[in-house]
């Protein structure tokens, strides 16, 4: 029994030196060690202990922010000041390929048309590289909804551009004046093609014509703005004169109102003015006056 209490008080004693050791060790931020009992004291003694290393990582600081900043800035000036050259024979070719190519007119457009249906229609005949529809008015747009008619967008001409000039002239020739489309029940059963191909013409003078009716649109825009704020004007000078000649004869009557007589009507000032008399003469003398200083 003795042996016993002896041997369970070293046991504690170690217990309390080795929980000691181990707090001073965390408390120094010392390496930690991995303890095991038993045979792995032994094993850790002779093999020696493995020690763990913490790794600090340092904060960024406004030095590398900055750096950084610098970074992205000389990258994106860079990718801004590329300018792309295009080569002689490039240019060459896109115009070879322009002059290549054949425009269709198109005098009518059926309701219910737009231009992907124009270029799905006519795509079997060859490939399309440009389209051009023009809408309808604005104003016969809201006649037509007044009357009860579809509110869709509808377009009264176009034009098709082809990347061959014999695939237009064909369409021209042969799609003038035909059934859009042989099925039954498709909505443009019974509209026709009005086609025609342009001889000599480009799609440049399409964009020129274009511009320049915008631009003419714009001026009578801006002359019918110009005889709106006149009108404005005017009107607006007009209803001010309206008032003070109506503030003019409130003052009138208030004023006939307050110096009225017996019969009520207004009494009205007159002003005496002093005039000199005219000059009276013998006409003999002014006569005999006028003839002396002739003489």
């Amino acid at each position: 029994m003795g042996k016993n209490h002896q041997q369970r008080k070293v046991d504690s004693d170690n217990s309390e030196s080795e929980s000691s050791t181990c707090d001073h060790d965390l408390r120094d931020d010392a390496p930690l060690t991995e303890q095991k009992g038993g045979e792995g004291d032994n094993l850790a003694d002779k093999e020696g202990d493995v020690s763990r290393t913490k790794v600090t990582l340092k904060p960024p600081t406004l030095e590398l922010a900055n750096d950084i900043n610098d970074e992205i800035e000389t990258n994106e000036k860079s990718k801004k000041s590329i300018v792309r050259k295009l080569k002689l024979s490039a240019t060459e070719d896109f115009n070879a390929k322009l002059k290549k190519r054949g425009i269709v007119y198109l005098s009518r457009v059926p309701p219910r048309m737009g231009p992907a249906k124009v270029k799905t229609l006519l795509a079997d005949f060859g490939t399309i590289t440009r389209v051009y529809l023009v809408e309808e008015d604005k104003t016969v747009r809201k006649k037509r909804r007044k009357a009860g008619g579809s509110s869709g967008k509808r377009y009264t001409e176009g034009w098709v551009e082809f990347e061959s000039k014999k695939v237009a002239k064909l369409v021209g020739e042969t799609l003038n004046m035909t059934r859009i489309t042989n099925h039954k029940g498709s909505i443009h059963y019974d509209d026709m093609w009005s086609v025609k191909f342009l001889r000599g013409f480009k799609w440049s003078h399409l964009t020129e014509k274009v511009a320049y009716e915008r631009r003419v649109r714009e001026q009578k825009l801006k002359v019918e703005m110009m005889e709106v704020r006149r009108e404005n004007a005017s009107y607006i000078a007009q209803v001010e004169a309206g008032k003070k000649m109506d503030f003019i004869e409130e003052r009138r009557k208030k004023r006939g109102a307050a110096g009225a007589g017996d019969d009520g009507g207004m009494v009205k000032k007159k002003r005496n003015i002093r005039q000199k008399r005219p000059f009276e003469g013998d006409r003999s003398s002014t006569k005999s006056a006028i003839l002396g200083s002739l003489v």
